[in-house]
C-alpha cells in the first residue's frame, strides 16, 4: 500500500478489492496522527483500538465476501461536538469534562454503515462559537499550511485533519462558516448542506436553526462520495426534509453546465479582497465562462449591510437556551457547593470560556423583556429580507460565486483583544446560514507563501449536488488540493 495519503474513493475499492487491507489503510492514518500530534493539536481525541477493532471487522467482511460499503476502511475525523458511544465528546469545553454519549451521532452512524472507521474527534472552538480556533479547553490548533497561524473556526480540527493528511475526509458543523472559513484558510474543500439536507440528530447544538453538519475533503469527488452517505431524512431529526437523493458522485464524474449563469456579487468585487483571493474569484469566473456559464451581475445588498448584526442576535439568543442545559446536575462538570444555585454558579463559571460566556450574555439579553423586540424580533424580520434577497438573486443566477473569506489566515492572538474583528470575519459566509442555502468552499490553489486561496459557491435551497459540478470544474482547472506537507513541522 501507498504510505502518502490517498483518497477516499482511492482507499475504498482498495479495501473492497483487498488490493490492501483496512488495517493497513488505519494503521497508516494513526502513524501520520502520532508524527504530527499534538504540535499540529487538530485532534482531542485519538480512537486507536477501537478504530483498529472496525477496521479489523471490515477486512473479515470483505474476505467472507461482504459487501463492506463505499466508505470501505476510509479513515475519518469528526468534530467534537457530534456524539460517540464510549467515547468522550467534550464540544472544547470543560464544561463537559470526560463525558461519553450512550449512543452516537446520526452522521456518525451513517458513516460506520458505509465502512468508513472514526479515528478521532478533533479539536475545535469552545461549543462552535469561534472564527479561529484558539477558544478551545485542549490549546489553539494550528493551521498545517503555517503553524504560526490559525486554521480557522469552528471546524479548524478537522480542516487541519484534511489538509495535513491525517484522513482524507472529515466532519464539522457549521452555524455561520464553520465548515467553510476553516476549508478556505487550510487550503481544503468544504461543504454545508442546505438546512435540514443532513440530519443534525446527536449534534450539540449552539443555535438550532443555523447548525448544519457537513464535510472536508481535499478532492471533490470525495466530497461527493460523502454526501451520497449522509445526505437524506432522518426521522429523529425534526428539522431535516427528504426532497430525494440527489447522486453526488455523478455530479462530480459529469460536471456538465454549460448554459448555465453564474452571479457574480457586485458587492465584492473592489476593495473588500486581499489582491490573491480578488483573482482567484475572476479566475475561477473565467474557468467557468470557459466550460459555457454566462455570467451575472447579482446584488447582495441586505446581506452585506445587515447580515453580520442579525447573525450575532439570533445566533447568541439561541445559544443562551441552548446552552442553558448545561448545569453539573446530570453530567459533566460539577463543583462543590452548599446548595443548588450556589454550584450552578460557580459550575457555569467555573465550565465556560470566556468567548462562551460572552455569547451567553448577548443572548440573554436581547431575549430580556425589555429588548425582546428592539433586537430579537427585528433581527428575524431582517433574515426574512436576506432570505427574500437570495431567492431574487437565483431568478438571475444557477450558482453564486463570491468570495468565503477576505484575507489569508489570521496569525495566532490576532483577535485576542478584539473579539468583534473576529466576528466580522464571518461576514461572506454567514448570510448563507441564516437563508438555510447550500455553499460550498473550493480550493483554487497556493500561493508562493504557502498559504491558500479559495472561492465560495451558493446555491438554491435542495441544490446541493449543483455545487459538487461547480466545484468539479474548478478543481479541473485549477487541481485538487495537496496535503501540507514539511514545512509545517
Amino acid at each position: 500500500m501507498k504510505s502518502e495519503p490517498m483518497d477516499a474513493a482511492v482507499i475504498a475499492s482498495a479495501v473492497a478489492g483487498r488490493k490492501c487491507s483496512a488495517v493497513e489503510v488505519v494503521s497508516a492514518s494513526l502513524e501520520r496522527i502520532a508524527a504530527q500530534e499534538p504540535r499540529l493539536n487538530a485532534l482531542i481525541t485519538v480512537m486507536a483500538d477501537r478504530a483498529l477493532e472496525r477496521a479489523a471487522f471490515i477486512d473479515r467482511q470483505v474476505a467472507s465476501g461482504g459487501d463492506p460499503g463505499p466508505l470501505a476502511g476510509v479513515p475519518v475525523v469528526v468534530k467534537d461536538n457530534l456524539c460517540t458511544r464510549g467515547v468522550r465528546t467534550t464540544c472544547g469545553s470543560r464544561m463537559l469534562g470526560n463525558w461519553k454519549p450512550p449512543y452516537d451521532a446520526a452522521v456518525v452512524e451513517m458513516l460506520e454503515e458505509a465502512g468508513a472507521v472514526i479515528v478521532g474527534k478533533s479539536n475545535m472552538d469552545e461549543f462552535a462559537m469561534g472564527s479561529t480556533s484558539e477558544h478551545s479547553r485542549f490549546g489553539p490548533v494550528s493551521n498545517p499550511r503555517d503553524p504560526s497561524r490559525v486554521p480557522g473556526g469552528s471546524s479548524g480540527g478537522s480542516a487541519a485533519s484534511v489538509a495535513a493528511g491525517y484522513v482524507p475526509i472529515a466532519l464539522g458543523s457549521d452555524t455561520g462558516g464553520s465548515i467553510r472559513q476553516p476549508a478556505a484558510f487550510c487550503g481544503v474543500h468544504g461543504l454545508k448542506p442546505t438546512y435540514g439536507a443532513v440530519s443534525r440528530w446527536g449534534l450539540v447544538a449552539f443555535a438550532s436553526s443555523l447548525d448544519q453538519v457537513g464535510p472536508f475533503s481535499r478532492s471533490v469527488a470525495d466530497m461527493a462520495l460523502t454526501m451520497d452517505v449522509i445526505y437524506g431524512r432522518d426521522p429523529r431529526d425534526s428539522t431535516s426534509n427528504e426532497r430525494g437523493r440527489p447522486r453526488f458522485a455523478e455530479g462530480a464524474l459529469n460536471p456538465s453546465v454549460r448554459g448555465t449563469r453564474v452571479g457574480i456579487v457586485r458587492e465584492f468585487r473592489e476593495g473588500v479582497l486581499e489582491q490573491p483571493l480578488a483573482k482567484a474569484i475572476e479566475d475561477a469566473a473565467l474557468a467557468l465562462g470557459e466550460s459555457g456559464c454566462a455570467m451575472a451581475d447579482v446584488s447582495l445588498e441586505e446581506s452585506v449591510t445587515f447580515g453580520l448584526p442579525c447573525y450575532y442576535i439570533i445566533s447568541p439568543a439561541e445559544a443562551s437556551s441552548n446552552l442553558a442545559r448545561f448545569d453539573g446536575a446530570r453530567y459533566g462538570l460539577r463543583m462543590d457547593a452548599p446548595d443548588f444555585v450556589s454550584q450552578l454558579l460557580l459550575t457555569r463559571g467555573a465550565g465556560f470560556g470566556d468567548e462562551v460566556k460572552r455569547r451567553i450574555l448577548t443572548g440573554s439579553f436581547v431575549l430580556s423583556s425589555g429588548y425582546y423586540d428592539a433586537f430579537y424580533t427585528t433581527a428575524l424580520k431582517v433574515r426574512k429580507k436576506i432570505c427574500a434577497e437570495f431567492d431574487r438573486a437565483f431568478t438571475s443566477a444557477d450558482v453564486i460565486l463570491m468570495p468565503a473569506v477576505s484575507s489569508f489566515p489570521f496569525k495566532k492572538g490576532n483577535f485576542d483583544d478584539d473579539p468583534v474583528g473576529m466576528y466580522k470575519s464571518d461576514l461572506f459566509t454567514l448570510p448563507v446560514n441564516l437563508a438555510g442555502l447550500p455553499g460550498m468552499t473550493v480550493f483554487t490553489g497556493l500561493e508562493r507563501s504557502g498559504l491558500p486561496t479559495s472561492v465560495q459557491l451558493v446555491a438554491p435551497r435542495w441544490q446541493d449536488q449543483r455545487l459538487i459540478k461547480y466545484a468539479a470544474v474548478i478543481e479541473k482547472k485549477f487541481g485538487r488540493s495537496p496535503v501540507a506537507t514539511g514545512g509545517c513541522f
